[in-house]
């Protein structure tokens, strides 16, 4: 009857949208969903200074840890990881 619903959780957080979308082709490789939310000025005006280029990476709920250890970081400041 209805769609289920899942919860998507915060992945991370990066600094512009090449580096998000690199992330979610890596991630969707692996089988995992992935949803990209950034605020819109950003994304239009093409700024990316004090958080206006910074784009959220959402998984499902399910998929969290596998997704964190397929995206760890090499140099801990491309990503920022929310706990």
């Amino acid at each position: 009857m209805g769609k289920q619903k899942t919860d998507l959780v915060v992945l991370c957080k990066v600094q512009g949208e090449l580096a998000a979308n690199i992330i979610k082709s890596h991630l969707e490789s692996e089988g995992i969903p992935v949803l990209l939310k950034w605020e819109a000025l950003g994304r239009v005006g093409g700024l990316t200074v004090d958080g206006l280029g910074q784009v959220t990476v959402l998984v499902p709920k399910e998929f969290a840890e596998d997704a964190r250890l397929i995206i760890m970081p090499r140099d801990s400041n491309e990503v920022e990881f929310d706990s």
